[in-house]
């Protein structure tokens, strides 16, 4: 089995797996069987066009599931932040928006860091420029630099990317 033919076959159980556990119709029959042969049929035109490929389907790289679960933890963190900063007494928010140094060149990682500070809660990225980041916070307390380094270097890790 070449390589192109192994991405085709994970990309096919993710799209199931989230087919079965988003369309709320689960394991039953016979939409389950029309999604996974539509499922086959658009992943194996997607091979045949050549357009799958390593950075396409990064299921297989395991170091992106260490990441995932560290940004699960980071998310749980900043929701419990902003839910004590929404519920204090006097709310005293400071929104703020910043800028952050990215040393990232390949798109997918590009692409994850800037999603992950969206995923986190208090931080949206605003804009994509070649060398960094414009991020909106919720409050001037979450743009502390070091938390962003510490997403980017994650972010390398989990990529394999060398940064410029």
């Amino acid at each position: 089995m070449t390589r192109k033919w192994l991405y085709g076959l994970t990309l096919t159980v993710v799209l199931t797996a989230m087919w079965v556990l988003l369309s709320g119709y689960g394991l039953k029959q016979p939409l389950l069987s029309l999604a996974i042969v539509s499922i086959v049929l658009t992943v194996f035109m997607t091979v045949r066009m050549g357009l799958l490929d390593g950075e396409s389907t990064p299921y297989l790289r395991l170091r992106y599931y260490a990441y995932w679960g560290w940004l699960g933890g980071e998310i749980v963190k900043a929701n419990i932040a902003v839910v004590r900063m929404v519920m204090a007494p006097v709310i005293d928010i400071k929104p703020a928006v910043t800028r952050t140094p990215v040393t990232l060149r390949d798109d997918v990682a590009r692409a994850t860091l800037a999603n992950s500070y969206t995923l986190t809660p208090g931080t949206v990225t605003m804009e994509i420029q070649e060398t960094g980041f414009i991020l909106h916070a919720l409050d001037e307390s979450f743009c502390g630099q070091d938390g962003f380094r510490a997403f980017e270097r994650r972010v390398k890790a989990a990529t394999g990317e060398t940064g410029g």
